[in-house]
């Protein structure tokens, strides 16, 4: 398979002085899913940030290490020229535009296509197809819509914009188990069937596992462990502090290796 993202030991500085990623380097393949784990202030958006060059707008900058997308550099390129490469990051908190309808809202993720409306209209259809409940609610103003649609909305707006890639932040975050479990069917039925890669930061590790095909854990702005997805959800330390499964109140990831280590050496 071949890699279709490269990001390569880089590191991540916010107003000149904030240090949050010190040498992040994953691999995501052509076609495939992979989960950025981790718990709040990890680094996870940051690094998705750093990938779609959203970075400037909240005074951050990668200052060491290189990102590649199929082989080409792309540091310095602007959000415009990410989006006509296919990338599209699904922003944290459901960003739609409140006063527009769905349909409008997802409108404007075709604004920057060049196919032609009826090429739209047919992305458009397909959107209603994966998200049935956007098409009922059409012509609802969007801060009418629940949590649940409004990420839908979110997604669905991505996709009119033909990605390769989406790069999508926490799309678990305040909703129901059911709605999470249902967002994550559709990410899953995107990826087979239409081939879109996805990079997605997630804190439900347990769900993210599930779906992605592999897994980096980061903790403090590094990747403390990574491996398929199966390995890590058998993984003895990923259960214990990640999972929910066996007992402690440990600090960190790096305590329970640690405190494995520990172990080893005393016995």
């Amino acid at each position: 398979m071949s890699i279709l993202l490269n990001v390569n030991g880089i590191e991540v500085i916010y107003n000149h002085v904030i240090l949050v990623l010190k040498g992040v380097s994953l691999q995501v393949p052509e076609g495939g899913v992979v989960a950025l784990l981790g718990g709040n202030g990890a680094g996870k958006t940051t690094t998705l940030r750093a990938v779609s060059n959203l970075l400037a707008g909240e005074r951050g900058e990668v200052t060491k290490g290189s990102i590649e997308l199929r082989g080409e550099r792309i540091e310095k390129l602007s959000t415009s020229a990410m989006v006509e490469r296919g990338v599209i990051q699904v922003m944290e908190g459901r960003h739609c535009f409140a006063h527009l309808t769905i349909e409008d809202n997802l409108l404007t993720g075709a604004y920057t296509r060049k196919d032609g409306r009826a090429a739209v209209a047919q992305t458009l259809e397909k959107v209603y197809t994966y998200f049935p409940r956007l098409k009922t609610r059409r012509s609802s103003q969007a801060a009418y819509t629940s949590g649940g649609e409004q990420q839908m909305c979110a997604i669905g707006r991505a996709l009119m914009a033909n990605p390769k890639m989406v790069l999508l932040d926490e799309p678990s975050m305040g909703l129901a188990p059911q709605i999470v479990e249902e967002v994550f069917e559709i990410v899953k039925d995107l990826n087979q069937r239409e081939g879109v890669t996805f990079l997605l930061a997630e804190q439900n590790t347990n769900m993210a596992l599930r779906y992605a095909d592999y897994g980096y854990i980061l903790e403090n702005g590094r990747i403390v462990m990574d491996g398929a997805a199966k390995d890590l959800r058998e993984n003895e330390d990923v259960k214990e502090f990640y999972l929910g499964v066996g007992g402690g109140d440990r600090k960190s990831f790096k305590d329970v290796k640690s405190y494995k280590r520990r172990k080893r050496w005393l016995s």
